[in-house]
């Protein structure tokens, strides 16, 4: 009795083993696949300097529904409804060409090997080291998931319109924290938005947006509602649109926040003693920053006999 609870005890042990996330996953499998994405990667930003945000974003929108399992790169099938379809990704959620390009260099090298939860994982921190931003060690030994959540898509991620407080519950009910939600916002200094995320702010003559700077961005975003008019894009950060730096922090306490959900960051809130350090100490930010990207990277990966490798990251086979 006693020798089987011990190999009881051992094979629960190794199943934790196998399940945990390490930087060192594929350092025998296929020890090329982190230089063979970083230079898709690069290749990718050096032709349009946006897709870094872009790429940022995707995991970001990836692990916030269902954890960082590559689910949002699922296309519709038979049984699978498109998170790419969900509001909060509507002609909004892009890179997945990037992503796609990366796999198959990927699979070149080492087929079968790589997930492309990882392929997502790495390329946001590969994104932001391209423009300036700080790097990371990204853990590695996600799955791929087999399934897809709209739902979740629709009311797990963040809105344009969402309340100080929405958004920290989005946040924690992840198991980030309310700083983790602010250093991880500090991304949109170097993103973009669409007209209707933000005509309302701009046209409101509310008290929490500065004036000069309302009538500025009206200037790209007509007041009236059509799909051209709709789509046209705005940089969130107008000073420095093409640099991973603090100037979004200033800018919100300039208020001078683009989106709704950008300036409740600062608005005499909690979280407003955040902002004033990351707009002061452009250091803190960064740092925080790669260490919000790894705690995110942590939610609900699927591993060990969970999940499955995709040899094409749109399809669940």
């Amino acid at each position: 009795m006693a020798y089987r609870i011990v190999v009881t005890i051992l094979v629960l042990l190794a199943t934790i083993c196998d399940a945990q996330l390490s930087s060192t996953f594929y350092d025998t499998t296929c020890p090329d696949a982190l230089t063979t994405i970083r230079t898709a990667i690069r290749t990718a930003v050096s032709k349009e300097r946006r897709m870094a945000a872009s790429l940022i974003r995707l995991h970001f929108h990836d692990c916030f529904v269902q954890g960082c399992d590559a689910s949002i790169l699922l296309d519709d099938s038979t049984t699978i409804e498109s998170e790419k379809t969900a509001l909060p990704n509507l002609n909004s959620a892009r890179g997945f060409q990037v992503i796609d390009n990366a796999k198959s260099q990927v699979e070149k090298v080492c087929p079968g090997v790589v997930s492309c939860a990882d392929i997502v994982a790495v390329a946001a921190r590969d994104a932001s080291f391209a423009v300036g931003g700080p790097s990371w060690t990204v853990k590695l030994g996600r799955r791929d998931s087999t399934t897809a959540s709209k739902s979740l898509a629709n009311t797990d991620l963040p809105f344009f319109t969402d309340d100080l407080q929405t958004l920290i519950s989005k946040f924690t009910i992840k198991g980030l924290t309310a700083k983790d939600m602010v250093a991880l916002s500090g991304a949109h200094t170097i993103g973009q938005a669409q007209c209707f995320t933000f005509r309302d702010r701009i046209y409101n003559n509310a008290s929490d947006i500065d004036a000069g700077f309302a009538t500025t961005r009206q200037r790209g975003c007509p007041s009236s509602s059509s799909t051209s008019n709709n789509q046209k894009l705005a940089a969130l950060d107008l000073v420095t649109p093409n640099s991973f730096d603090n100037n979004y922090f200033k800018n919100l306490i300039q208020k001078k926040g683009l989106l709704q959900s950008d300036q409740v960051l600062f608005s005499g809130g909690s979280t407003d003693s955040i902002v004033s350090q990351y707009s002061q100490n452009p250091t803190a930010f960064k740092s925080d920053f790669a260490a919000s990207m790894i705690n995110m990277g942590d939610i609900q990966p699927l591993t060990g006999s969970a999940g499955i490798i995709r040899r094409i990251c749109i399809a669940a086979n």
